[in-house]
C-alpha cells in the first residue's frame, strides 16, 4: 500500500503541538491499556487465519466506537518497510508491531494501527489491542481520563479477557491486572550536565518505576531525552499508578529546573558557549548524523528554555526532532536516502528551519 499521511488526523503528530503543562521540559505524555480478546490466542501463539480474523473484527467495530469514529486505519503488514519507520518515528507504532526488531524483518501478519487525535490503536502487537493516548506536555491524568473512556467504549463492543481475581490477561505477565503504562518523555540536560542523573534515574527505580530512550523499550537515551514509566500493574488500580508516576515526575521536574539555575549561576559563560557552539553547528553544518543532530537539537533546547534564543517555539523544537529523522527525510524526499545522503538533508532541513524561525536575542 501507499501510506497517504494526509488522511491521518494531524498526520498523527498532535503530540507535538507543544501545549499543556511544563510542555518545555515534558514533551508528551501517554497511557496504554494491553488488552485481549476472548476466545483468541495471544497474538505470539496465534495462527495466521486468527491474526486476520482479529483485526478485521477490530476495524469493523471501530466504526462503531464514538472515540474512534474518525480515526485512518493503517495496516501496518501492508506498508513498505520506509512507512513503516516512518510510523514508528512518529511513535504511532512500536517497533515489534512495524517489524524493526531486526533488519529485513516484516511487520507481523494482521498488524494494523488505527489513529485519531490523540488516540491510537495497535492491533496484534505483543497483545491484541493496545489502548493509547497522548497528550502534549504533562498531562497524564487527562490522558488516563481518555484511555479509560476509549477502554469502556471497546469493552462494550468486543469481549475482553479478564480473570475476576488477575485483572485484564496479557501476553506478559507484568502487563496483567490493569494493563497500564503510563509514561512521559522528558528532557533532563540539566541533571545530565550537573551529574545528578545518576542518582535520579537510581530513585525511579527504588520506586518502581523505569526509564527508556526516545523510542522506549530497547532504544538508547540521546539528546538527554528519557521515558519514565511505571513497571508493573498486577495489584494496583489505574489511579493508583498514574498517581505515582505524577507525583514522582513533578519531583524530576523540580529537580530538573534546580540543575538550570545552578548552570546558569555558577557556569553561566561555560553554559552558554557550550549551547552557542550547539545553535553554530546546527545553524550552519552541511553534514549531519543522526546522534549527533539529537545532542545538538538537546542543546537548541536548553538554549531556549534558558532564554538564550527566542523565535522558536516548543512545537517547532518538537517538530525539529521528529522530522529530522531518517525515515521523514526519506520520505520528504520521495525515495530511501542512504545514511550518507539523510545526513545532508538533515542538515538542509534544520538550517532551513532556524533561518526561519530562530531569533538571536536584543
Amino acid at each position: 500500500m501507499t501510506l497517504d499521511l494526509s488522511l491521518l488526523p494531524d498526520g498523527g503528530l498532535h503530540w507535538l503541538i507543544g501545549s499543556g503543562e511544563h510542555a518545555g521540559i515534558v514533551l508528551s505524555s501517554r497511557i496504554r491499556l494491553a488488552r485481549n480478546l476472548a476466545g483468541f490466542a495471544f497474538p505470539t501463539r496465534a495462527r495466521e487465519g486468527e491474526r486476520l480474523r482479529i483485526v478485521h473484527q477490530v476495524r469493523a467495530t471501530a466504526a462503531k466506537v464514538p472515540s474512534l469514529r474518525d480515526a485512518a486505519f493503517v495496516r501496518v503488514d501492508e506498508c513498505t518497510p520506509l512507512e513503516r519507520r516512518l510510523l514508528h518515528e512518529r511513535h504511532l507504532v512500536s517497533r515489534e508491531l512495524a517489524g524493526l526488531e531486526r533488519p529485513g524483518a516484516d511487520a507481523p501478519t494482521g498488524a494494523g494501527v488505527l489513529v485519531t487525535g490523540d488516540v491510537g490503536v495497535m492491533v496484534n502487537e505483543e497483545d491484541h489491542l493496545r489502548l493509547q493516548v497522548f497528550r502534549s506536555g504533562f498531562d497524564i491524568p487527562g490522558a488516563l481520563r481518555q484511555a479509560e473512556q476509549l477502554d469502556r467504549e471497546m469493552a462494550a463492543a468486543l469481549p475482553f479477557a479478564a480473570h475476576p481475581e488477575f485483572g485484564f490477561l496479557t501476553a506478559c505477565p507484568t502487563n496483567t491486572g490493569t494493563g497500564l503504562r503510563a509514561s512521559v518523555l522528558i528532557h533532563l540536560p540539566g541533571l545530565v550536565l550537573t551529574q545528578e542523573i545518576g542518582k535520579v534515574l537510581q530513585g525511579l527505580q527504588h520506586m518502581g518505576l523505569t526509564y527508556r530512550g526516545l523510542y522506549g523499550e530497547g532504544s538508547d537515551v540521546l539528546g538527554n531525552l528519557f521515558q519514565i514509566s511505571n513497571q508493573t500493574t498486577l495489584g494496583r488500580s489505574e489511579e493508583d499508578l498514574s498517581d505515582q508516576l505524577v507525583r514522582v515526575v513533578r519531583r524530576v521536574i523540580e529537580r530538573e529546573e534546580e540543575a538550570r539555575g545552578v548552570l546558569s549561576r555558577d557556569a553561566g559563560y561555560i553554559i552558554e558557549d557550550k549551547l552557542w557552539r550547539a545553535y553554530g553547528t546546527l545553524r550552519h553544518a552541511r553534514n549531519l548524523p543522526a546522534e549527533e543532530a539529537m545532542n545538538l537539537l538537546s542543546g537548541l533546547r536548553l538554549a531556549v528554555g534558558l532564554n538564550l534564543l527566542s523565535g522558536l517555539s516548543v512545537y517547532t523544537l518538537n517538530k525539529l526532532l521528529i522530522f529530522s529523522q531518517s525515515a521523514h527525510l526519506s520520505h520528504a524526499a520521495g525515495r530511501v536516502l542512504t545514511d550518507g545522503e539523510a545526513n545532508l538533508a538533515r542538515a538542509r532541513y534544520v538550517r532551513q528551519i532556524l533561518a526561519n524561525e530562530a531569533r538571536l536575542p536584543g
